[in-house]
């Protein structure tokens, strides 16, 4: 049986920024009533490809073929036309605008005397909605009330609303709960079967061979190979993507686990931290499983100082202490890798040098100066042993891949010597092989003897990694559930627990 024609072809497509070349002859192609899934590492090439797929970037060499015929983007604008559309993870909204206004914004109904007809405008948004079963969101609601779900699903609409038979999504559930990302998968599935083309970007495999038709793996700016995706299984496409095998995403480490290190008892802030009692063993990785809103983030926040504990006690070591700033908590040898490396861990225009050096700069000091040649040494020890890939320690952070950044961002409170590092989203929005290199790193660590409290929304992390998982509902913990017996639905049970209870 032959297949369809593709919609959308690029061909020889190469680009270079400053010298460096990124991308490197590469072909690929979209069919309409497809999901074509577009894999490879952070810098592997993929935002460079859909960027110039999308207008946003021009080739310097290659050619796109749009139902036949050749064409040249000079702008986003031309790709609309086109019938291409992006979802982009930072989603492109107006915030104090309605969900009406976002989704025509740029080419609005218009009336007879060439007015803004608001009456079609809100009847169109609604059919589009609803057309993505989204019948529960107001069009009159300003887009700054919404969740992230419903914000993508706004900027869905938009795309529709511009008849879009090619839909670019980049990591759309980097952001999104279990449930939110359920649906999405639910909306890709409907957009197929409607005819419209989806390149679908994601470093998560479960939603790879759970939606798509076809997989193009990128590697290093090159094309490794496209494939239907009954040829392959995960094993085989991490190695290509990676360029060799990998043995598991989970290495678990056996670390010796030794005595408690930290206690806490009757904890409480606020509605998001009531009560919490646990405990943390040298060696020992404590998975904080929960739904978003369950006060996962919040406890670790009280833990490092941030939101200081109303009541209860925290104990390190058998002594009682009180934590009322991170200063203290780094002191006290606790360290927090925060959920958003790029707005609290980093300062991305700073080089790598000064990152890794923020949290222990009291300790490079003379004075009012900074020892720069100890500085230097620090961040190149940091390179050398997280593997961070980078120019030179003098390059910004923010230039670097996702994983490399969370890599930075571990080596800088690793540099504070912890007792107890907390570990808040560890492997969010990293690729495949920086996944398991941070996991690797933390069963360094607790060889060591560090104690870590891994906070994690990917279940099979918390599954592969802990020795201990500690479930979190409403604020409270609802389940405390060693490694042995620990199961997806028992945790999955355990994380809806608070909101069975409220319901009954």
């Amino acid at each position: 049986m032959s297949q369809p024609k593709p919609f959308v072809s690029l061909t020889g497509m190469s680009k270079s920024f400053v010298g460096v070349k990124v991308l490197k002859d590469v072909s690929f192609d979209v069919r309409q009533g497809e999901v074509h899934a577009l894999l490879g590492e952070n810098g592997a090439g993929k935002s460079t490809l859909i960027k110039m797929l999308a207008g946003l970037y021009k080739p310097d060499s290659g050619a796109i073929v749009v139902d036949g015929d050749e064409v040249k983007f000079a702008a986003t604008s031309d790709a609309t036309a086109a019938g291409i559309a992006t979802v982009y993870q930072e989603l492109l909204l107006f915030p104090e605008l309605t969900v009406a206004e976002n989704v025509f914004l740029g080419h609005y109904p218009r009336t007879r005397l060439g007015l803004i007809d608001w009456p079609t405008v809100r009847e169109r948004t609604r059919d589009l909605l609803d057309q993505l079963d989204t019948h529960d969101l107001d069009v009159d609601a300003k887009v700054l009330s919404l969740s992230v779900a419903q914000r993508q699903r706004v900027e869905i609409a938009k795309a529709l609303s511009r008849n879009a038979r090619i839909l670019i999504m980049d990591e759309p559930t980097a952001s999104l709960v279990e449930s939110d990302v359920q649906r999405l998968m639910q909306v890709v599935r409907q957009l197929r079967a409607r005819g419209v083309g989806i390149v679908y970007v994601s470093h998560r495999m479960s939603e790879i061979f759970a939606l798509a038709d076809r997989v193009t793996v990128l590697r290093d700016g090159a094309h490794v190979a496209t494939c239907d995706i009954g040829e392959v299984n995960e094993q085989k496409l991490v190695s290509m993507m990676v360029g060799r095998p990998i043995d598991s995403l989970f290495p678990k480490a056996e670390a010796e686990i030794g005595d408690t290190v930290l206690e806490v008892k009757n904890l409480n802030h606020g509605r998001h931290v009531q009560d919490i009692s646990f405990s943390l063993r040298r060696g020992e990785i404590l998975g904080i499983a929960g739904l978003v809103g369950s006060g996962r983030t919040e406890l670790a926040l009280t833990l490092f100082g941030m939101t200081p504990a109303t009541s209860g006690e925290i104990l390190l070591e058998g002594d009682a202490v009180r934590i009322a700033s991170p200063r203290q908590a780094r002191d006290l040898g606790i360290a927090y890798v925060p959920e958003d490396r790029g707005l609290q861990g980093l300062v991305k225009s700073m080089a790598i040098r000064k990152n890794v050096s923020m949290a222990t700069i009291e300790r490079l000091s003379s004075g009012i100066f900074i020892r720069g040649r100890a500085e230097a040494d620090r961040a190149l020890a940091a390179v050398r042993r997280f593997g961070i890939r980078c120019r030179n320690i003098g390059q910004p952070v923010g230039e670097l891949s996702g994983g490399n950044q969370q890599k930075v961002v571990i080596a800088k409170w690793l540099e504070t010597e912890p007792r107890v590092l907390i570990l808040d989203e560890p492997t969010r929005g990293v690729d495949v092989g920086a996944k398991a290199e941070i996991h690797t790193i933390m069963g360094e660590l607790v060889k060591r003897g560090v104690a870590i409290i891994m906070i994690s929304s990917e279940l099979p992390e918390v599954l592969g990694m802990s020795d201990r998982i500690l479930v979190m509902s409403g604020g409270r913990v609802t389940a405390e559930i060693d490694r042995a017996d620990a199961t997806p639905e028992r945790v999955g049970a355990a994380m809806t627990a608070h909101r069975n209870a409220e319901a009954a």
